[in-house]
């Protein structure tokens, strides 16, 4: 394990593998190095890439300091742009994708922008996330119920049928995603306002000034594809690509070449 110092002094972890340019992966919620997808991603991309995958900060090996912003998430994505060589390709899944595009919106030196399916809702082919869904995420924490907040965030947050939440309750990774539920509040801050089912709000993206890949599944549900269409409209410039076969649940291999092809292109 490598770390970098974020700008707040917070201690990010990351591992560094392969060779070429640099390339950072930047996980959705709860996921880090060791739970999710971006190591077996970064072991696909790591014969063309040095690729960075790192834990965001309250998750893995990551330090946390209190009070938190989105702005402290993307001095940690500068922190690790600076460790890499001063410039790199990012790609962002989810509420990575979220916060990847806020770092582009930020001026980091970032060369080129992949995202994945940030879950935004943009009209009625879903009902909206509740307006106190932040509140209630606060408040399970606050009160030491994590797993209350993972209910809410599946549930409410992403849709998940609930018989799969229950069975989640009773898997090993269960664990695992209680310890890194107070995240969950972070993400959350990264959709406020983009969730209420009405159009994305005017010019939040204009400032995006670097070339982006906007992708989604071709097997996801119509309100995910919705919400990529129109951030791919709303991005200056965007180019927009649907995976075929895939879901939210994106396979490393099927995104691989094209992120290999984008970022090389």
């Amino acid at each position: 394990m490598s770390t970098v110092t974020s700008q707040d002094g917070t201690t990010i972890a990351y591992t560094r593998t392969g060779s070429g340019p640099a390339v950072i992966l930047v996980d959705g919620a709860m996921c880090h190095r060791e739970f999710g997808p971006a190591t077996p991603l970064a072991t696909e991309l790591a014969p063309h890439f040095t690729v960075y995958t790192y834990d965001r900060r309250g998750r893995g090996e990551s330090g946390d300091t209190e009070p938190f912003s989105v702005a402290r998430e993307v001095e940690d994505i500068a922190a690790l742009i600076k460790e890499a060589g001063g410039t790199a390709l990012v790609y962002g899944i989810s509420s990575g994708a979220a916060l990847a595009l806020e770092a582009a919106k930020a001026g980091l030196p970032i060369t080129k922008l992949a995202v994945y399916e940030f879950p935004l809702v943009v009209d009625d082919t879903r009902p909206p996330v509740p307006s106190d869904y932040t509140e209630r995420l606060e408040k399970a924490i606050a009160t030491g119920r994590p797993g209350t907040a993972i209910k809410t965030f599946m549930r409410e947050g992403v849709r998940v049928p609930a018989p799969v939440v229950f069975m989640m309750q009773l898997m090993p990774a269960w664990p695992k995603l209680k310890k890194v539920a107070p995240t969950l509040r972070y993400d959350a801050a990264l959709f406020d306002g983009l969730h209420d089912g009405t159009p994305l709000p005017e010019g939040r993206w204009a400032g995006v000034s670097v070339p982006t890949l906007v992708m989604d599944g071709g097997k996801s549900p119509a309100w995910i594809r919705n919400g990529v269409a129109a951030l791919a409209k709303a991005v200056p410039g965007a180019e927009h690509r649907t995976i075929e076969g895939q879901t939210h649940m994106l396979k490393p291999k099927a995104v691989a070449p094209v992120l290999i092809d984008y970022f090389t292109g």
